[in-house]
């Protein structure tokens, strides 16, 4: 019995440790696992765009934060040492008579100045979607406002506005119509403004829904055509429907580049006169740099009030596109 069970005991002693043997080694000795080369791939890809959104966006808002946040002044600017005043700025803003003016002139600008140039857009993308000869050469005709610096569009838009000199006030002239003070006009300098707006901004909403119409299948024409719809239902029920995305996305890009539109109106009015043509983007410069004394802190937040608007708006379009996908 002695030795039967001691070999009992010495199997059962070589069977533990075996199975300590087998166990796995705990958590923090583990060997770490290495990444691969996919992965380093992948971060190699990702490290310049994390660096260009970073130096170009994320520090440029926060320094534009920090200015709305503090008193600066030239010498503080130069220096650093600019005191805290929290949102004393954004007060001093919205206490400024120019704020309303400017809020209606932005507003009006954006809406009228989407509107048109929309509509005009779309309306030009069905025209040559319908593939006719010349085609291609009229729409890269149109495209010519869209590539020009915009201070040649603006300074062209200033001659052909000129109240003495221009062509449309010669135009005018030639069918007995008195001359329009388009440029020194408090009550046309705004629709001057938007009229060039509108004329650079066709172009690109041209491109985009253009593209749009390319996707939209033929058949569903031809189908609609079978069963007796005319061009007007067709565009009713097909087209505009089917270009509801594309649409959603022009407009919103349209948005955020009205909403900080400044070299047209600052090299044809200067936002006047008598702030007439005053806008936020215009206002902001202004107030930074325009004067011998400038305001940097007022300027810096009138500057993110457009991009609180910008972004409000953007979340808006991702709510409403991420709704569209579920449903």
């Amino acid at each position: 019995m002695n030795h039967t069970t001691q070999l009992s005991e010495r199997r059962s002693l070589r069977d533990r440790a075996g199975a300590a043997t087998a166990a796995p080694p705990p958590a923090h000795a583990r060997p770490r696992r290495r990444p691969t080369s996919q992965q380093w791939a992948a971060w190699a890809f990702l490290t310049p765009v994390t660096l260009y959104l970073v130096l170009f966006y994320a520090y440029p808002l926060y320094r534009n934060l920090d200015l709305s946040l503090r008193h600066y002044t030239v010498r503080s600017f130069v220096q650093g040492n600019a005191p805290f005043t929290g949102l004393k700025n954004y007060d001093t803003v919205f206490q400024d008579p120019t704020f309303g003016p400017a809020l209606v002139h932005t507003v009006v600008f954006t809406a009228v100045c989407l509107f048109f140039q929309y509509v005009i857009g779309l309306a030009l993308a069905v025209f040559f979607n319908q593939h006719f000869r010349l085609s291609a050469t009229l729409r890269a005709l149109f495209l010519v406002p869209w590539l020009l610096p915009l201070i040649v569009s603006a300074s062209t838009w200033s001659w052909m506005l000129n109240s003495d000199s221009g062509i449309v006030n010669s135009l005018l002239s030639g069918v007995g119509i008195d001359p329009v003070n388009w440029l020194t006009s408090p009550q046309w300098s705004l629709t001057s403004v938007i009229i060039a707006n509108i004329w650079i901004g066709v172009p690109f909403n041209l491109v985009v829904l253009y593209s749009g119409l390319q996707s939209i299948p033929n058949s569903l024409y031809e189908a609609a055509a079978l069963d007796g719809a005319n061009a007007w239902v067709r565009f009713r029920r097909i087209t505009f429907p089917l270009l509801r995305p594309v649409s959603a996305i022009t407009l919103l890009l349209g948005l955020v580049y009205t909403l900080k539109v400044f070299d047209i109106i600052w090299i044809m009015t200067k936002g006047g006169p008598a702030d007439s043509s005053t806008t936020f983007a215009t206002w902001s410069y202004r107030l930074g740099f325009g004067n011998l004394l400038p305001a940097f802190g007022p300027g810096a937040a009138v500057g993110n009030l457009l991009v609180v608007a910008a972004l409000v708006f953007g979340l808006v379009y991702l709510r409403v596109q991420r709704k569209q996908v579920q449903s």
